[in-house]
This record gives C-alpha cells, sequence and structure tokens, in this order.
C-alpha cells in the first residue's frame, strides 16, 4: 500500500449510488468471519440507503474512476429513526463498510475521520457508535482513534458495545 496520497475520496452519496453502497455494506458484512445475528433483516436495513440518505448523511468512498469502495452512514443527532439512543450534542455513525477486496487500504479510517470531522463541524460534543467483538478490525480501528468503550450503553441482547469519542470545543 502506498503513504502517499489517497487512491479514493470522501463525499457524500449521489441518488444513483444507492443500490451500489448497499451491494457493498452487504458484501463487507458478509465477510466478517462470525455471522452477524438476524443476517437476513441487516442484510435489508443495509441496503435500504435510498431510505437512510432520506434524514441522514450517507458518505461514500469513491475510487478515481468513480467505483464506490465504502460507505458510512453519519447521524447528526437525536431525532432521526437512526439516532438509536443518541444525548444532546452528540452525533453518530452506523453500518460502516469497505469492499472486502480494498479493505486494509485505510478507507474504513478515511470514512470514520470524515464523521469525526462534520461532528466538529456542527459542534458536536461527542460522536457515538456500536460495534462487536466479532468485528476486530472495527474494534482495532475504533481505539486506534481514540474511541472508548460506554459499557453501561451496551446493547447486550443483539451483542453489540458501545464506544464513543470525545470532541472537545475549539478541537
Amino acid at each position: 500500500m502506498s503513504r502517499g496520497k489517497p487512491e479514493f475520496l470522501i463525499r457524500p452519496i449521489r441518488p444513483e449510488e444507492c443500490r451500489a453502497l448497499g451491494d457493498v455494506l452487504v458484501a463487507a458484512f458478509r465477510s466478517l468471519a462470525h455471522p452477524m445475528p438476524d443476517p437476513e433483516g441487516y442484510e435489508r436495513d443495509l441496503r435500504d440507503v435510498r431510505q437512510r440518505a432520506q434524514t441522514t448523511c450517507q458518505l461514500v468512498a469513491v475510487t478515481a474512476a468513480g467505483e464506490l469502495i465504502g460507505g458510512v452512514t453519519y447521524v447528526d443527532g437525536p431525532g432521526s429513526s437512526y439516532s438509536q439512543d443518541l444525548g444532546e450534542g452528540e452525533s453518530g455513525m452506523r453500518m460502516l463498510g469497505v469492499d472486502p477486496s480494498r479493505q486494509g487500504e485505510g478507507i474504513g479510517r478515511a470514512l470514520v475521520e470524515a464523521c469525526l470531522e462534520r461532528a466538529r463541524a456542527e459542534g458536536r460534543t461527542r460522536l457515538r457508535l456500536y460495534t462487536a467483538t466479532w468485528m476486530p478490525a472495527a474494534l482495532h480501528l475504533y481505539e486506534a482513534l481514540g474511541f472508548y468503550r460506554v459499557p453501561e450503553r451496551d446493547m447486550a441482547s443483539v451483542g453489540m458495545l458501545a464506544y464513543a469519542i470525545d470532541l472537545p470545543a475549539g478541537d
């Protein structure tokens, strides 16, 4: 992997890319070594990009040739049906996925950093997310970026672990 300029761009999704992002997200989650709980239901959720895009920001990673290689849902605060249990001043991140053939190239990190940049620009105090022990690459990435565990917010019934990162004012 080259350490120079990234060979992809992070930007908001275009309407014609919704299906492609759904396909990439499903492929990414299918590539996990551990099966997801309720894979059929979650795959429906992953593919429903057009619906999510109506109320949340869908960020995508695309190559110079326009190939969609990853994406994430950024939730700008409480009030959205995708906000789960966000509190005042908090933002969230959901459904991060990278094309399995492109994993390990820094695409996931760039998508997380784009969410952090958005949250800071909006004056949010914290960014929260859920992940699971059976997503070791995600756990490693989030912890490397400074996210910390919030066990009192875990969704134990579905095996999800809560993480957060504080966004100091003026950061």
